[in-house]
């Protein structure tokens, strides 16, 4: 039974049946000019329901009808605050504008089913409450009351089944609204081409967020590396200057991380500002000279114009080229790297090889996060990066087209 009555303590409830009894309007609107509401027929009321037909189909056809109609759906017929409830789940109607005839012909038959039924509830509605008044004036004169309740005679006994035809009305409604509300979803929902749209949009978000991520994990976990090698390898060595150009370089790596984190937050903040120029891999020369500061031995070889190399391409590889020497350090410590890059007239390829730690990662492993997203760089840019044990050293070999 409490059940039952919950419908009556639902805002919801009252909203939708005031939205769908605001469809009768034009209904009644047309009878007034023909047939007329002095004592309609069964017949007159078919005319009432098909008349306004063309009406709506044609008012369908505009664009911005759509719009409003979605507005109206969303705000009337779903739970929301008006219904004090919190609902944070998209109730699955467009308020776009119609783009194509499927939309318009879609919106035409919502304006036809609210029209009809609209019409339907507020007879309903009539009724029930003629009814519930009925039953109240019998119980006082015979003359207020219907007469087929007359016949039983006055009685107080009335007024107690008065209720019944209002909690009656309360329950069609209800019903009624729930199903215009699934209605509007099948009706006034996206269309294919607005799923797609906002598939892209929540693709690209997460594109971006993974992007984000990546800058992140590539800046921040290099510096942090470089700092903690230098520290410990500035407290081994118990040199004072060896200490201060330890010093030196953890500055320098703070202060370069620090100006890509505020680069990154100004995209995250969404200002509308230039984020910034990202490094290109011709600047390369500052993470070889980062590692050699924390003690690492590197060989570079570079053969090729790396300043002419298209701007994702050589933005990437640097990426790819500072978290290749942070894994280096991280997992390996301040060891002879080998670093290789060659830039030819179709292809970028970069190699890092270092000495294999001890104890030594097991062939063919691939890695944790840095590997990872090494490799899904590379793949956005439709190159390959190979990683795993070479010779007793640990080889990473990026491959890129241009």
């Amino acid at each position: 039974m409490p059940g039952l009555l919950l419908p009556l303590t639902r805002a919801v409830t009252y909203t939708r049946w005031l939205h769908m009894l605001v469809g009768a309007i034009v209904p009644f609107a047309c009878a007034m000019v023909y047939p007329g509401l002095s004592n309609p027929s069964p017949h007159d009321w078919g005319l009432v329901a098909v008349l306004p037909i063309p009406l709506a189909i044609a008012v369908g056809m505009v664009p911005s009808v759509r719009h409003a109609e979605g507005l109206q759906a969303r705000l009337m017929l779903f739970p929301g605050p008006h219904a004090r409830v919190k609902n944070d789940e998209d109730p699955g109607v467009s308020t776009a504008f119609s783009a194509s005839w499927t939309d318009r012909a879609r919106t035409g038959v919502w304006l036809v089913l609210r029209l009809e039924a609209g019409l339907a509830l507020a007879l309903v509605t009539n009724t029930l409450l003629t009814l519930a008044l009925s039953l109240a004036g019998a119980a006082g004169e015979p003359g207020l009351g219907d007469p087929l309740l007359n016949d039983a005679g006055a009685g107080w006994g009335h007024v107690l089944l008065a209720p019944v035809p209002v909690l009656v009305l309360v329950m069609v409604a209800a019903g009624a609204g729930a199903l215009m509300a699934q209605a509007a979803r099948r009706l006034l929902g996206p269309s294919v081409k607005e799923r797609l749209t906002e598939l892209e949009k929540r693709t690209e978000q997460l594109l971006e967020r993974n992007e984000i991520a990546r800058e992140l994990h590539d800046t921040l976990g290099h510096a942090l590396t470089l700092a903690v090698v230098q520290a410990g390898a500035a407290r081994a060595a118990s040199d004072p200057d060896f200490t201060d150009r330890a010093l030196e370089a953890i500055e320098e790596t703070g202060r370069a991380a620090l100006e890509d984190l505020d680069r990154v937050l100004l995209v995250l903040r969404d200002t509308g500002q230039p984020a910034g120029a990202r490094p290109a891999l011709d600047e390369a020369g500052r993470l070889l000279d980062s590692a050699r500061s924390s003690g690492a031995q590197v060989d570079a070889e570079v053969t090729g114009p790396l300043e002419h190399l298209p701007g994702p391409v050589s933005r990437e590889a640097y990426r790819m080229l500072q978290e290749a020497l942070t894994n280096v350090l991280r997992h390996a410590g301040p060891v002879r790297i080998g670093v290789r890059i060659t830039a030819e007239a179709a292809r970028l390829r970069l190699e890092v090889r270092n000495p294999l730690p001890d104890p030594a990662p097991m062939a063919g492993t691939g890695g944790g996060r840095g590997l990872r997203g090494i490799r899904e760089r590379a793949a956005l840019l439709g190159g390959e990066a190979r990683a795993g044990q070479h010779g007793g050293h640990w080889l990473l070999r990026v491959d890129l087209p241009l």
